[in-house]
């Protein structure tokens, strides 16, 4: 297994990080979830308005945030920076544990796209949601109790380093090359 990198060691990458492109990137990797724990690395995703990605276990799965444990649109989606979650493992191998169904190149900053952007991604319309996306027990569980800190630190939260949720507005096709960009 590939390990991750200490908390100095993630740092070090912010400088990279905040050189995300910020109008319009690129799809670096698709990943679904079908089952509990299980991911799927995807050569394309088809992207609905009520299912999310189809094949991902989004529209199926108990939400812990609702009280009957529906599934919430704002949160059909998950995207993560590509050059975070480098800074956290040293092989793009280990990408898909982190639970995200897309790796972008791109920032995801607050201040980029405040809760309400809307983005094209690939042949899809999606847009950024207000609920926080935030390193979990899960998270800090595959990766470590520095990567939690550092996506949860007041740079992290600021930067959105443990990435952001969207819903899907238009459906369509994404692949891993295709542009994502601000749109609103």
């Amino acid at each position: 297994m590939h390990p991750v990198r200490s908390l100095v060691e993630m740092e070090s990458h912010l400088a990279s990080i905040r050189q995300s492109p910020s109008d319009e990137g690129m799809v670096e990797m698709i990943v679904s979830r079908p089952i509990t724990g299980g991911r799927q690395v995807m050569d394309n995703a088809d992207l609905n308005i009520d299912s999310g990605l189809i094949g991902d276990n989004w529209v199926n799965r108990k939400d812990k945030h609702t009280a009957d444990g529906k599934p919430v649109p704002g949160r059909q989606l998950t995207l993560m920076n590509s050059r975070v979650i480098n800074a956290i493992v040293e092989s793009a191998e280990r990408w898909p544990e982190a639970g995200d169904q897309f790796f972008v190149d791109f920032d995801l900053s607050d201040k980029n796209l405040p809760p309400g952007t809307r983005l094209g991604i690939g042949q899809a319309v999606i847009e950024v949601s207000a609920l926080p996306h935030l390193g979990c027990f899960k998270f800090g569980k595959r990766f470590g109790k520095d990567a939690n800190q550092f996506v949860n630190s007041t740079v992290g939260k600021a930067l959105n380093l443990r990435g952001i949720n969207a819903r899907v507005i238009t459906s369509g096709v994404v692949a891993p090359g295709d542009p994502i960009r601000k749109i609103l």
